[in-house]
């Protein structure tokens, strides 16, 4: 009988922290964030809160508050995009951005 090799352990946690995150659309925004809007904003600013499709994301500063009130519709399409699939109801309808440093909620 031969055993298969051991998985690496990366894989193996990836696939249970898949399992157990929840299955909100905080929860996939969150995940998705750094992937839509890119390494440069993902820095400056994070999703913190939902509610009824409409996620409010805190910002360092101002400028990029309002850059991110800017690319808005952009911003809700990608996630979008990347949280939904084909036949699947848009999750996220609108962005509310706040000023205040992310990291201190």
């Amino acid at each position: 009988m031969r055993r298969p090799a051991p998985r690496r352990l990366g894989i193996a946690l990836a696939d249970v922290s898949r399992s157990l995150a929840p299955a909100t659309t905080l929860a996939g925004v969150q995940a998705r964030w750094p992937e839509a809007v890119g390494p440069a904003v993902a820095d400056e600013a994070e999703p913190v809160s939902e509610r009824e499709g409409v996620v409010t994301v805190a910002c360092r500063s101002a400028v990029w508050a309002q850059e991110l009130d800017l690319l808005g519709p952009d911003l809700v399409a990608r996630l979008n995009d990347l949280l939904g699939g084909p036949g699947k109801r848009d999750p996220v309808r609108a962005l509310r951005v706040v000023v205040g440093d992310p990291r201190r909620r």
